[in-house]
Order: structure tokens, then sequence, then C-alpha cells
């Protein structure tokens, strides 16, 4: 049996999610934002190295190397963005071409979304898709949050969908654990 650490980068892409979200609501009036820059860090290593590995080591080979790109290399652009927004952050620069990077990686994300719902795959393939999708909504939609940071409705739009998309891929997370701690021990699962 494969040992992966999808759990981890799921629970990671939800941490970071939720932070963006609140960063949005609160962080994006705030005149010093250096204090979310080791957040994002922390977000953005642990994405970048998890993602990387997948993406380089391919340990998912065959049918299951769909798995690596999906979740690999999203995760690898994901944790750019995070280590963008952590260096802008503590720097005080203008987060836009974050955000533009952002949302070229929403974009991704969104046709990655349709992809795996229209194949079926996962064990719960509307559920990754949705979580795709709104994850890659968020980055889309960033641009606009950056642009118009004075506009409550926008901010407040983006932080929810950050927000479902940080419950979903919590829960999503969270079962993957329950179920890879019982199948590593071998008690099924």
């Amino acid at each position: 049996m494969a040992i992966n650490y999808i759990a981890l980068m799921l629970v990671n892409m939800a941490a970071g999610l939720l932070l963006l979200g609140l960063f949005v609501l609160v962080g994006l009036r705030e005149p010093n934002r250096t204090p979310w820059s080791p957040a994002f860090a922390m977000v953005g290593a642990v994405a970048v190295a998890t993602g990387l590995h997948m993406t380089l080591a391919w340990p998912f080979p065959g049918q299951a190397a769909w798995v690596n790109c999906a979740y690999g290399e999203l995760t690898v652009l994901l944790g750019a963005m995070f280590l963008g927004a952590a260096l802008a952050t503590a720097k005080g620069w203008h987060l836009l071409p974050v955000a533009i990077y952002g949302l070229s990686a929403g974009v991704i994300a969104l046709v990655v979304g349709l992809r795996i719902g229209d194949l079926g795959l996962t064990k719960e393939p509307t559920v990754a898709a949705v979580g795709f999708m709104l994850t890659g909504l968020g980055g889309v939609l960033m641009v606009l949050a950056v642009l118009m940071p004075r506009s409550v409705a926008v901010r407040l739009l983006v932080a929810l969908d950050l927000f479902a998309a940080a419950a979903l891929w919590c829960f999503t997370g969270v079962m993957a654990y329950w179920g890879h701690i019982a199948r590593f021990a071998g008690k099924g699962g």
C-alpha cells in the first residue's frame, strides 16, 4: 500500500483558505499587513514542499498519476501564491501581482474541478469537483478583492467563497486522516 500525504495537503489548503478569507475580510483594510506574513509563509512552505515532491517524485503510478497532476501541481501553485503573499505583505508591496497569479491558478483549479467531476475521479467526485471549483473561484475573485478593498460586498463574497472551500477541504482532509490511519495500521478503513 502506498503511503501518501494528501490529507496533509488538504488540511494545509483548508487552513490557508481560511486564513486568506480572514485576510480578505480584515487584512486588506489594515495599513500594516506584516502580521499576516508568517502565516502565509507557513501555508506556502508546506504546500510547495508537498506539491513539488508529489509532482516530481510521482508517488502515484499508472492510472493514479492524475492525482499528481491535480493535487501535486495545483498545490505547488497554491504554495507559490501564499509565499508571494507572505513576501508582499512583509515588504508592504501591492498585492495585485500576487492576485493575478492567483487568477491564473484559479482558472486551472476550475478546469481541474470540472474534469474530476466529468471523469468521476476520487471516491467522492462531486465533493472534489466542488472543492476545486470553489478554490478556483476564490483565486479568480481575489483580483476584485485586491482592486476593490473598500467594497464590503466584494470582500464578503470572496471571503464566503474561501470559507466554503476551506470547510469542504477541511472535512475531506479529516476524513482522509480517519481512513488513512486505519488503512496504514492494517485495520481496514
